[in-house]
């Protein structure tokens, strides 16, 4: 799978804020927002602002989720 922002919206919701504020408060594009939407990459300035403003670290709003395919192929 890969990264999940699944922990961002969820730290959304607890804030009563919605996807619109979160791009005007920490000044990231509405692009970006679409692509942690469909958990794609984004840059370290843009996960930086976002730890910043929720004065967080990183595994707060971003896990890692490894492909149940590539975990079997790992164990071989």
């Amino acid at each position: 799978m890969g990264f999940s922002y699944d922990k961002l919206w969820k730290k959304l919701i607890d804030n009563k804020m919605n996807k619109t504020d979160l791009q005007k408060c920490v000044g990231i594009t509405s692009r970006t927002i679409a692509k942690m939407g469909k958990n794609e990459n984004v840059n370290m300035g843009t996960l930086g602002k976002l730890c910043d403003y929720f004065q967080c670290d990183i595994s707060d709003i971003l896990e890692y989720k490894i492909c149940e395919n590539l975990r079997k192929n790992l164990r071989g």
